[in-house]
């Protein structure tokens, strides 16, 4: 190892590629085994990062969380959820105390934490969300924002300084889901993107069951499918059971869809304890329980994949068990989990979104109490030394 690094090192001053080259080498050593057992990346938080916002802001339940090609790192929270009576002083009127204030919607920061723009809410240029939820890069730095409320039924899309581009299906057009139409959407928890193909996968969502699949530059609807690859249905399903035959329709949400760059799809079926992969034109291959006895709010609530070439690993975040799966894309199998239950650095309360940088770090929100962002940064791979590893503590 330690020649190794003196390759990295002199990789990193000798140009790009060589570090580059140097690093695929070390990706390429991810499944294998020795004494220490399989490899997996490494983690530790940061608990400087972000830093701390302007003008006594605070965030509410933070619901989405992408990176754009510069690493710069957008969040999505909700105002509402800030109890107004006792966190947010300085906007009563008159104002009963200095702090605080709710920050807008959409907050920007660079690769070192610092804030360097924000922006959000209703706007008379675009109906803004009842319940704004998720944030999502696109290839062209585009910034999509789905929303899970009643009568939330569209998509809007903004240029990454803020700036209105589109809107996508029907706003404010009922409550009655329907997984069929072409034309509105049924309360999206969040849009992913594949870059060749130049395509929107939509996680379609709190009301339907299914993906939905729309040109990226135009929104024009092309395809859509549900669980197995069956023709989505809407009827109501029973409460989910741990010990009965797999169902055959996505429950809701469907919570996330993301395509990988070997033409695959992987669907957070999370009220159902899995996911599953498809190929891109909708056609079943595989599927994972994970924590398959979990209830309520089930367990795979989002996922991302390293930026290796070969998206050797994927990083699932699980809500309800306040946790991150690290697992091996290609064989589905959990190597590890980071996390635990609490409000300190390196834990969670309802870790909700999950997005890499081109460096390997991890970027988490989280919903209900938890509303904040955490970074964890890349260490490397090592060997698994633990099935749960409990918040990734930097060691000094």
């Amino acid at each position: 190892m330690n020649v190794k690094r003196r390759h990295l090192i002199g990789g990193a001053i000798a140009g790009l590629a060589i570090a580059l080259a140097c690093a695929q080498d070390a990706i390429d050593e991810a499944t294998s085994t020795g004494a220490g057992g399989p490899e997996a990346p490494r983690f530790e938080v940061d608990p400087f990062w972000p830093k701390p916002l302007p003008e006594h802001w605070l965030l509410g339940s933070t619901i989405g969380v992408g990176v754009d090609s510069r690493d710069h790192v957008f969040i999505i929270h909700r105002r509402a959820s800030i109890d107004a009576r006792t966190e947010l002083g300085a906007e009563a009127d008159p104002p009963t105390a200095e702090c605080c204030r709710a920050a807008p919607e959409v907050l920007e920061f660079d690769p070192e934490g610092n804030l360097v723009n924000s922006w959000g809410g209703p706007s008379d240029e675009y109906v803004w969300p009842a319940s704004n939820h998720g944030i999502t890069v696109d290839h062209m730095d585009n910034l999509w924002i789905g929303g899970n409320g009643e009568t939330d039924s569209h998509i809007l899309k903004f240029s990454r300084d803020g700036r209105f581009l589109a809107s996508y299906g029907q706003p404010e057009v009922g409550l009655e889901p329907d997984s069929h139409s072409e034309t509105r959407f049924n309360r999206v928890a969040k849009v992913a993107f594949d870059a060749d193909a130049n395509e929107a996968f939509v996680a379609d969502g709190y009301g339907g069951r299914r993906v939905a699949v729309l040109d990226a530059s135009t929104g024009v609807f092309k395809r859509y499918w549900g669980a197995y690859g069956n023709a989505p249905d809407d009827t109501p399903t029973p409460p989910y059971d741990p010990d009965a035959p797999p169902l055959q329709q996505f429950r809701t949400p469907v919570h996330c869809a993301e395509p990988s760059l070997d033409g695959l799809v992987y669907v957070c079926d999370r009220p159902n304890d899995r996911i599953q992969v498809f190929r891109t034109d909708g056609t079943f291959v595989d599927e994972v329980m994970i924590a398959p006895r979990t209830l309520g709010g089930g367990s795979t609530w989002d996922l991302a994949f390293s930026r290796d070439p070969g998206q050797r690993y994927m990083y699932v975040a699980d809500g309800t068990n306040h946790r991150v799966y690290v697992m091996d894309r290609a064989s589905l199998q959990v190597l590890t989990t980071f996390g635990d239950g609490g409000r300190q650095p390196g834990q969670f309360i309802g870790v909700h979104s999950i997005a890499t940088d081109s460096k390997g770090n991890v970027y988490t929100t989280e919903t209900y109490e938890g509303k904040r962002i955490q970074k964890f940064v890349y260490m490397g791979l090592a060997p698994v030394s633990a099935e749960n590893q409990g918040p990734p503590w930097p060691t000094f």
